[in-house]
């Protein structure tokens, strides 16, 4: 496989693995990556830095990306994760462009960016029974309500299958 096409499924399974936002994506230095440890070091909104666990997937497609890194590396890498064709420090706006593309590839599948599988990540967390709070801290959210908006999801599943197992609903 190609570089490109390595470094763009880093990308996705970064994103949806760890829920962070495509700019802490972008933001990403090889020394904020645990790989040992499967964490990596964000520095989020606000300058509030926190850490965040990496999907083994995720950390799996990091490991061969930084594996093929070295064939883009310039002078103006610097320590960025992730690079741009020409060695810079990947844009966002080239990060989201890869999230679109990968979704427009898959049949039937709705048109969703980088922020639609940080919500997914959210989504499926709250439905596998992971608690609000560390779900609140995993994304990175200041307040307990902005990351309540996820749990609306989780509770049109319960009342989905309630109605579907419940004999007197």
């Amino acid at each position: 496989m190609r570089p490109t096409g390595i470094r763009n499924s880093a990308i996705l399974e970064v994103l949806y693995g760890s829920g962070i936002r495509v700019s802490e994506l972008c933001g990403l230095d090889l020394l904020d990556v645990d790989r040992e440890r499967s964490l990596i070091r964000v520095l989020g909104k606000g300058n509030r830095q926190r850490t965040v666990p990496l999907s083994d997937p995720a950390r799996r497609a990091v490991d061969a990306w930084l594996l093929r890194r070295a064939e883009w590396v310039t002078a103006s890498s610097g320590q960025a994760v992730f690079l741009g064709s020409r060695g810079g420090r990947l844009d966002p706006r080239v990060a989201r462009r890869v999230v679109h593309e990968a979704m427009r590839a898959i049949p039937q599948a709705p048109d969703i960016g980088p922020h639609g599988l940080r919500h997914a990540m959210a989504t499926h967390l709250l439905e596998g029974g992971a608690d609000l709070r560390s779900v609140q801290e995993m994304l990175g959210h200041a307040s307990l309500a902005t990351t309540q908006i996820y749990t609306h999801v989780t509770n049109e599943r319960l009342k989905q299958v309630f109605r579907q197992a419940h004999p007197r609903a």
